[in-house]
């Protein structure tokens, strides 16, 4: 570059500096006196907004709990109640093991500082990069949906703070984490969460785990392999979900485990071979025989209630929360349904493998009285699967009220006297359906074809409604689809269902039309005395006529149709029976006789009590089908329940609107 150039651009740049500055000083007198009102105004409303934010948080945290030490060392146990008050069990005390960090190998405390909280040695009880990634994912979604909880802030939430998630909680939380900080050191704090933290299997810490899962005492907790780390690592986020000693729950331990492991190779912890050969280990690898709890009772109900719980209030631990839980149970109800699944002294059952699950409940309130949660090794565990809540079976016939002649009494107000003409049809994709007799009947009335559990007239009874209205009903029932797409097939019970729902929904129908969601909890007082109710809202589901006349249809059906085996004298008792069959390929491959049921369903109900119950064989293998009088044991468990409890004689009251006519009932203005 020749210097004349250089010369002419640096006299090019000092003559538009010189430009800009008298530019500037050529603003009026007015504008610059506006520029600095709106520069001030911003400065003002800056400084009030922080004092404004200032005096909110400081009011939060003004009835924040104080940091009581006895609360960091012990957890609170869980109380449950009965249905009147009564104390039934405590849970949360026992299989603990205390440690001191020095017994905490470095790979064990690098797995969980790696997974719950990277950046624990840095910050001052709050990781404030976490928090505002937090905020900014609440923002974008529904608050709470991201927590950024440190080690710290886990250690006073769950010693101090309920788990519902408000703004004004998480100050509460923020402003404690930081006083435990400054009161105590980062090993005290870790050893808080090691010893206290809920790691599944009724244990406490990470040495009682160790010991549970892996039969390794505290002593030995260096013996401990990387990938065993990584599993109890990886515990804390959901002890039940990520159990590695459960089957169904394997592949999710083993992508949890693996996660574990990714995060402390990003940490640095681990090197890429260390965690590619971890990642190879089955994640069963180094489990011992699992003890069975013992001292539980109703071990079934108190299951369904816990999940019933932790559906409802997220991120508590009945392990530690000290919550008192109100259930509904009756506890003489529950002894006589765990008599009746598990002894041949109520029910002569064909051999150990057959299943059973049932609930009883209250129809007029929805309460849970009883459960039958599987017989022998299927019966539910405190934390396991429970088959009255859990199994997804198909109904059969039990769902021709909820899908078909419900839903027609409401939209079309038939009587049950409806004509429906029952011959040869197929479905709208042209497949054949059949009655089970494998005849045809021509006409008749509703209440018939409902006795006799005929399929085309449920069929064409729903094409009458359309699958529209049907869905509607049933969802008003509590039914739930998982998926968009509703088949004519429903017709006839080809969905899936579980006792649960199909309890609630025929307790709507003999309370008038008044749906109350099924529960297992009244409510839940969380230590510091909040009380969260768990009764739901009574719910007009459907017309008092329709939910009285589908009544006296299934009164037909107890008295002198396919039920009467449920039948209980004295009691005025509505009810419908439902069987399935097994595919052709499944009949073919274990050798099933055609008329092998794989299914069998008893619902029904009185004013006082209403059960749902079903049998049958959970998966498919040589013998494991139904016949003959088998297939009635549904009904003869509903039968000795209702005998043993219904205490209520009374009868289903007929609506003002209904009128009986040669023994059908037709609706004032209704169709006939």
């Amino acid at each position: 570059m020749s210097e004349e150039t250089y010369r002419y651009r640096e006299e090019r740049k000092q003559a538009e500096k010189t430009r800009q500055q008298q530019q500037r000083s050529n603003k009026s007198p007015k504008q610059r006196t506006l520029l600095k009102k709106v520069l001030l105004g911003c400065l003002i409303l800056g400084v009030v907004s922080f004092g404004i934010v200032g005096v909110t948080f400081a009011a939060m945290i003004t009835d924040a709990p104080k940091l009581d030490s006895s609360k960091l060392v012990d957890p609170l146990p869980t109380k449950f109640y009965d249905k009147d008050g009564n104390f039934l069990y405590e849970y949360g005390k026992q299989n603990r093991t205390k440690i001191t960090y020095a017994q905490v190998p470095k790979m064990l405390e690098h797995a969980f500082i790696a997974t719950e909280d990277t950046h624990f040695y840095e910050h001052h009880g709050v990781d404030i990069k976490g928090t505002f990634r937090a905020i900014f994912e609440n923002v974008t979604g529904h608050f709470g949906s991201q927590g950024g909880s440190t080690i710290t802030q886990q250690v006073i939430k769950n010693s101090f703070l309920t788990p519902q998630k408000t703004i004004k909680r998480k100050v509460q939380e923020w402003d404690l984490a930081y006083k435990l900080e400054q009161k105590y050191s980062k090993h005290d704090i870790l050893m808080m969460y090691l010893n206290k933290i809920y790691l599944g299997d009724g244990a406490y810490g990470v040495a009682a785990a160790a010991k549970n899962y892996y039969g390794i005492d505290a002593n030995n907790l260096n013996k401990l392999t990387l990938p065993e780390v990584a599993m109890l690592a990886g515990l804390p986020q959901g002890p039940s979900n990520y159990d590695p000693t459960k089957p169904e729950h394997k592949k999710a331990a083993t992508d949890r485990r693996n996660l574990v492991l990714s995060s402390m190779y990003k940490r640095g912890y681990i090197t890429e071979k260390q965690m590619r050969d971890a990642m190879k280990a089955p994640v069963t690898a180094g489990l011992v025989p699992k003890s069975n709890q013992q001292g539980i009772p109703y071990e079934g109900f108190l299951n369904a209630a816990v999940k019933e719980v932790e559906a409802r209030l997220k991120n508590i631990d009945i392990s530690t929360d000290g919550l008192s839980i109100y259930t509904t149970l009756d506890p003489k109800a529950q002894d006589y349904a765990d008599r009746i699944m598990n002894s041949n002294t109520i029910i002569s059952y064909p051999n150990a493998n057959f299943q059973g699950a049932f609930v009883f409940l209250d129809t007029k309130t929805g309460e849970v009285r009883a459960i039958g949660s599987g017989r022998n090794d299927y019966q539910a565990s405190f934390l396991g699967n429970n088959f009255a809540i859990d199994i997804k079976r198909q109904p059969g016939s039990t769902f021709k009220p909820i899908f078909d002649y419900g839903p027609a009494i409401e939209n079309l107000k038939w009587s049950t006297a409806h004509q429906i003409n029952d011959q040869e049809t197929t479905y709208s994709n042209g497949q054949a359906i059949s009655n089970w007799d494998h005849q045809y009947h021509g006409m008749l009335s509703i209440r018939t074809a409902l006795q006799w559990s005929y399929n085309i007239p449920a069929l064409l009874t729903l094409r009458e409604v359309g699958l529209g209205n049907a869905k509607s009903f049933a969802e008003q029932l509590g039914s739930s689809f998982n998926h968009n797409n509703i088949y004519e097939s429903y017709a006839i019970g080809s969905n899936t269902v579980n006792p649960l729902e199909m309890a609630g929904a025929y307790s709507a129908f003999g309370n008038n039309g008044v749906y109350n969601k099924p529960h297992f909890v009244q409510k839940v007082v969380f230590s510091d005395g909040e009380v969260v109710n768990f009764t739901p809202k009574p719910k007009r589901v459907m017309r008092d006529y329709t939910a009285y006349m589908v009544t006296d249809m299934l009164r037909t059906v107890v008295k002198s149709g396919t039920g009467t085996t449920a039948n209980v004298p004295g009691l005025d008792v509505a009810a419908k029976t439902g069987t399935t069959n097994f595919d052709d390929k499944t009949s073919a491959q274990f050798g099933y006789p055609s008329n092998a049921t794989n299914d069998s369903w008893l619902v029904g109900y009185t004013p006082q009590y209403t059960m749902a119950v079903w049998t049958g064989y959970p998966k498919s293998g040589p013998g494991n089908y139904m016949l003959g009088n088998t297939t009635k044991i549904s009904q003869l468990i509903f039968k000795v329940m209702m005998q043993s409890f219904g205490t209520d004689g009374s009868s289903f009251q007929q609506p003002s609107d209904v009128y009986r006519m040669n023994n059908e009932l037709y609706i004032e203005g209704g169709n006939p």
